[in-house]
């Protein structure tokens, strides 16, 4: 593969402070060599070495790949009745999650990829180079491996969900099925996983089954990752601190003592504004977590139900406006809180010996990711070195 010189950036971000200014670590008027799909240099134009080829970036910003922690993006079917309905005064529950699953299981393993090929075009042209998939639409051994296994086919990190929600037909007997998601489910899905994810919230999961089903995960391997806080207070938060959790994601409702633990611990706290938009619950508070010293995040959550969102721009721009980020917090958090969230450190920041995935605004600053929300900025990605 040949060296490529990105130059005449008007502003890199790195996201790493001791290459640049601020917390994104701000480089002006810079240059980026790519070569052999990792970055190689990283510093000012006027010093910046010779290559095979170059490109000018114009001026423009430049700024990390998006790191998405966190998606649902192999199902079958469509809930848009079900958002007209809560746009109309229905209040969200997890139960219409049921519904995906009816439509996924009914869906062909080509026509499910087919889909799932859609989503990811659409996150690489608005900037997404790594996202997480989980499964949790199938519920059966066969359709949660099957999930994975698809997921697999896109992305290295995939996270096995078969606790997102009892199914119907175990609707009588929740223990039998969290037996079956430690015994069979997990032993025809961990090879294919990476993480093990719960739902630990009212209508699916409670503390213990959640403990039983993640340390199960554990045991096998797989890192952990927590659906907690989205509908109301409860044990998920603490329940994903106490085990070591690398991400609970939602954190909609957090108590002081919540707060607390996380700012303690090493697990991110991933927020997801796309929810909070489709769904009317009330924002999270990122800047209390922020100033407790909390790790964040921002993801997607693009799922069919509650966020059927792709667009981390988008995500950003919420977050800026209803969750009291600033402009850098909300870009650290897609980026290298994504990449936190992931336990990546080859992800999320533009430095020597990080993977050569970048994204070229059509803007001269990071901010307009929020001055100017739903506005197509993104120019030109690289993905591993490779233009996209």
């Amino acid at each position: 593969m040949t060296s490529l010189l990105v130059t005449d950036i008007g502003q890199l971000v790195t996201n790493d402070p001791a290459l640049g200014h601020g917390i994104l670590g701000v480089i002006e008027n810079a240059a980026v060599v790519l070569d052999d799909g990792v970055v190689a240099w990283v510093g000012p134009a006027a010093r910046a070495p010779q290559t095979d080829t170059a490109s000018s970036a114009g001026g423009a910003c430049v700024i990390p790949g998006f790191v998405d922690s966190h998606s649902h993006l192999v199902f079958g079917g469509d809930r848009a009745a079900e958002f007209e309905a809560r746009m109309s005064g229905a209040s969200y529950e997890a139960g219409g999650i049921r519904s995906t699953v009816r439509a996924t299981r009914e869906a062909s393993d080509d026509e499910l990829r087919a889909r799932l090929a859609g989503f990811v075009a659409e996150l690489g042209s608005q900037g997404t180079t790594t996202v997480e998939i989980k499964s949790g639409y199938g519920l059966t051994v066969a359709d949660e491996r099957r999930l994975l296994t698809l997921a697999r086919e896109v992305t290295d990190e995939v996270t096995f969900l078969g606790a997102h929600v009892v199914p119907a037909e175990y609707a009588g007997d929740p223990g039998g099925y969290v037996d079956l998601v430690v015994g069979p489910m997990l032993d025809a899905c961990a090879p294919t996983a990476r993480w093990i994810d719960v739902f630990c919230e009212r209508g699916a999961f409670d503390v213990e089954q959640s403990r039983r089903i993640l340390t199960a995960g554990a045991a096998r391997g797989l890192g952990l990752r927590v659906h907690a806080g989205q509908l109301g207070p409860g044990p998920g938060v603490q329940l994903a601190v106490e085990l070591g959790a690398a991400s609970v994601d939602h954190c909609t409702y957090l108590t002081d003592d919540d707060v607390a633990a996380l700012a303690g611990s090493s697990t991110v706290a991933t927020l997801l504004p796309g929810v909070e938009f489709s769904t009317r619950q009330p924002y999270p508070d990122a800047r209390r977590l922020l100033d407790a010293g909390s790790s964040v995040a921002l993801a997607s959550d693009c799922n069919p139900g509650s966020s059927f969102t792709s667009s981390m721009p988008f995500c950003i721009a919420v977050a800026v406006r209803d969750m009291r980020m600033t402009p850098a917090q909300a870009l650290w958090a897609a980026t290298a809180g994504g990449a936190a969230a992931l336990r990546r450190d080859d992800v999320g920041r533009i430095g020597v010996g990080a993977r050569a995935d970048l994204v070229q605004l059509t803007a001269p600053s990071y901010v307009h990711l929020a001055y100017r929300p739903g506005v197509p900025l993104i120019a030109q990605v690289w993905k591993d070195g490779v233009r996209v």
